[in-house]
């Protein structure tokens, strides 16, 4: 799942507009940019089956991301980093990490077994990705959904929509590409590149998110 992870994203934008919106995009993808990172060190496998439906990748062993006990670690974490050092509301800390937590049940769906449910114990998925038609209607719908709410808060708060538009079809538009272009079969490479498009979708929401208004204090 790529874009289907943004929707957590932006219906967090709607209904938590305090929190800088690239919390809640470097949120969503914060478990794949750790991922990557320990992809390209080799402490986590993946491998790459041009044969498989939907997505190619073989995810190996990925329990420092991925399992149930480590998706937790990440989101609590993500919450005290956001109140402790940005200094945001504790109700917007919680909001992402419920954002960073959606990364496992996103991936709950569409993964094929691979999601640890706790450290060296059994693995789940519900693996849409072997039906690739329903899984990409998911993705795109569960993103228009969110982003239908997300522009209509920007609306209420007198903010641009254009903005939001663009973001969303600069994402919807590297779906599209990720879907036409082969896995990369290095490690090395499929994880850096990873950290580099969530990185950039980071920064574009925080350029996205400038003109607003500053979240109020607890």
């Amino acid at each position: 799942m790529f874009v289907g992870h943004y929707a957590a994203a932006l219906a967090a934008k709607s209904a938590e507009p305090r929190g800088p919106l690239w919390t809640y995009v470097l949120g969503c993808q914060l478990i794949d940019v750790a991922w990557g990172g320990l992809i390209a060190a080799g402490v986590e496998r993946v491998t790459v089956d041009p044969s498989l439906p939907g997505s190619a990748l073989v995810l190996e062993h990925m329990p420092y991301t991925h399992s149930l006990p480590a998706s937790i670690a990440w989101s609590v974490g993500a919450a005290l980093l956001a109140r402790l050092v940005l200094r945001l509301p504790w109700r917007v800390a919680v909001v992402i990490a419920l954002t960073v937590f959606s990364h496992w049940l996103a991936d709950l769906l569409v993964h094929r077994p691979d999601l640890e449910l706790w450290f060296g114990g059994e693995k789940v998925g519900l693996g849409l990705w072997n039906y690739p038609v329903p899984e990409q209607a998911v993705e795109i719908g569960l993103l228009g959904l969110a982003a239908a709410a997300w522009t209509w808060r920007r609306a209420k708060l007198g903010q641009g929509l254009w903005p939001a538009l663009i973001f969303v079809g600069l994402l919807l538009a590297l779906q599209l590409y990720a879907m036409l272009q082969p896995a990369n079969p290095d490690p090395v490479g499929l994880g850096t590149t990873a950290i580099a498009v969530y990185l950039l979708f980071t920064a574009l929401a925080w350029i996205v998110d400038r003109p607003g208004s500053k979240p109020r204090p607890a």
